[in-house]
Parts: structure tokens; C-alpha cells; sequence
């Protein structure tokens, strides 16, 4: 399997994936079903039945462009195939098509790991299915996943997921739970860099970011926006620890508060702060969506040079 991207298009991406068929009664050439499945759900089809409903209607010359010849396979065979293509091998050229397609943020690139479980997916043993993702920041798009097992959890599958994308001088963002120490140096160690949500299950870290001297550290960014029948403001500060973290790599530290306000009960609230924390140092301005649990982070500096504190 390639570790680097191509520069053809998703029809020809396609036609990389291994057919499972034997080649005895094939009228359906395997690159077309994959390509009418992909353009059904892009239009929102989020079924079999109603990929099957969409290659029904959609016209001859959309059907040509895909590469239909004659008669449009049926939801039989859509069905079929799809249930037998190799999904790990069709996740890494997908999303080796998107790294090349998605954007950067000044100039790096910025991915967020997340795990998600699927609702009314299930395995042979009745399990919902569990998936760990890499996604591109800027876009969205899904650069890689991977299905994490009854048996394991997330932490130990993130180096498998991240193993294909070229890290240097990316950004990772990832939740508190794969705030390690392992994780850390492995992203280091491949020319990345990190962010990392603190929370309780690194009791010894939160509390030496807790007991920093946040009322003395400037305001390095805030900015609000409207939904849901509420306001939401989110106020970060960034700053550097000179002695470092006692976390690998760790210097930079960021607050976030975010404070609701909601129309129509007209009561404000504010969140206990969140904390973050990043191995590189910045003299300028990044905003980067951060973990999935802090949604928001200005991994910039603060304002020219973050102030300096030591522990």
C-alpha cells in the first residue's frame, strides 16, 4: 500500500482497490460500483436501498461520467460488493486522495484525532462498532481510521492510525485520553508537534497547570459566536514554563474559559477553564480547532512572546 499521496483522481484512486469477485460473471467493472456507492452517499444516501435509489434516478450522463456501460448495476450487486471490499485497504487510498486534496493553516498541516462509536453498527459479536479517526482541521475530511476493537481502546491504535501520514512539522490534536507520554514522544519523534486536552486522569499535570499564575498572564485571544438560542464566548490565554512540564516535550500551556449565555432564561455561566498543552513555542498567530472536548484553541503564542513562568 503507498504511504504517500497521489496525484490522480478519485476514479483512478479507485481502481487500486483489489477486487473480491472471481472473475467468472462479472458484468460490472469493481472501480464503477465503488464510484456510484461514493457519488450516493456524497448526495446523502445513507443506506444500500437508497444508494441503489440514486443510481436509479441519476441521469445517463452523470452514469457515463462514473463509467456505466449499459445497464446500472442493481442494489443486489451494490449490495454484495460492498459487503466484501477490504475496508482498511479502501480507508488508506481515500485517505491518501484527501491529504493531497485537503488544506494547511499557515502553512502546516493540522490533524485532529477522534474516536467515535457508530450508532446501529454492530460486529459478528454484537459490539458497536468503534472507529478512531484523522481528520483535516481545516476541511474536515477524513484522512485515515481505523476500527478499535471490543477488546482494545483507543490509545494503543493511534500510532497505527497516524503510522501512513507524513507528521513533519504537522500539528496532532487529540482529547485528554490520549494524553500519554508515549503518544507524545512518538509525534515528536516522526517531526510533529502536539496539543493535548488535561483532565483528570493526569491529576499531577492538571494541578501544576491549575496552580499557574493565570490572573498575571494576558488575555491571548477571544472570540464568540451565536446558536442554539444561546451566545458563547471563549477566552484563551497561552504562556511558556521555562523549567518545563514534567511531560515529554511540554513547555506551552493554554487556558480556555468559555462563558454561555442563553436569550431566553438570560443567565450567563461560566465553565470551570480547560487546559491544553503543546511541545512547540509560537511567536505568532494560529487558530487551530482543537481537541474535539475543548472545540476551540488559539495554539498561537500569546500576544508577541508568551510570558515565561517558572516551577
Amino acid at each position: 500500500m503507498p504511504t504517500t499521496p497521489f496525484a490522480s483522481g478519485i476514479l483512478d484512486t479507485l481502481t487500486r482497490v483489489p477486487d473480491p469477485r472471481a472473475r467468472r460473471g462479472i458484468r460490472h467493472r469493481f472501480p464503477v460500483i465503488l464510484a456510484l456507492a461514493l457519488a450516493g452517499v456524497c448526495a446523502g444516501a445513507r443506506s444500500f436501498t437508497a444508494i441503489a435509489e440514486w443510481v436509479h434516478d441519476a441521469p445517463t450522463a452523470v452514469l457515463e461520467r462514473v463509467g456505466v456501460v449499459g445497464l446500472a448495476p442493481s442494489e443486489f450487486t451494490i449490495r454484495r460488493t460492498l459487503a466484501r471490499v477490504d475496508a482498511t485497504v479502501l480507508d488508506q487510498l481515500i485517505g491518501a486522495w484527501a491529504w493531497l486534496r485537503s488544506s494547511v493553516i499557515d502553512g502546516r498541516r493540522v490533524i485532529e484525532v477522534d474516536g467515535k462509536t457508530l450508532r446501529g453498527a454492530r460486529d459478528a459479536a454484537g459490539c458497536l462498532t468503534h472507529l478512531l479517526a484523522a481528520l483535516d482541521h481545516s476541511s474536515g475530511v477524513v484522512l485515515g481510521q481505523l476500527e478499535v476493537g471490543a477488546k482494545t481502546n483507543e490509545i494503543p491504535m493511534l500510532t497505527d492510525l497516524l503510522d501512513p501520514l507524513d507528521l513533519t512539522d504537522a500539528v496532532v490534536t487529540a482529547d485528554a485520553l490520549h494524553c500519554q507520554r508515549a503518544t507524545a514522544e512518538y509525534i515528536v519523534a516522526r517531526g510533529g508537534h502536539y496539543v493535548f486536552t488535561v483532565k483528570n486522569n493526569q491529576p499531577s499535570l492538571r494541578n501544576r497547570l491549575k496552580a499557574l499564575p493565570w490572573t498575571s498572564i494576558p488575555v491571548s485571544s477571544s472570540g464568540a459566536r451565536r446558536g442554539h438560542g444561546r451566545r458563547e464566548r471563549r477566552t484563551i490565554k497561552a504562556t511558556e514554563v521555562a523549567a518545563g512540564l514534567g511531560f515529554p516535550h511540554a513547555t506551552q500551556v493554554l487556558q480556555v474559559r468559555r462563558t454561555v449565555t442563553r436569550r431566553g432564561r438570560r443567565t450567563t455561566r461560566t465553565s470551570p477553564p480547560r487546559y491544553a498543552i503543546t511541545a512547540e513555542t509560537h511567536t505568532g498567530r494560529s487558530t487551530y480547532c482543537a481537541p474535539s472536548d475543548m472545540r476551540l484553541c488559539d495554539f498561537a503564542g500569546a500576544l508577541p512572546t508568551p510570558p515565561r513562568w517558572k516551577t
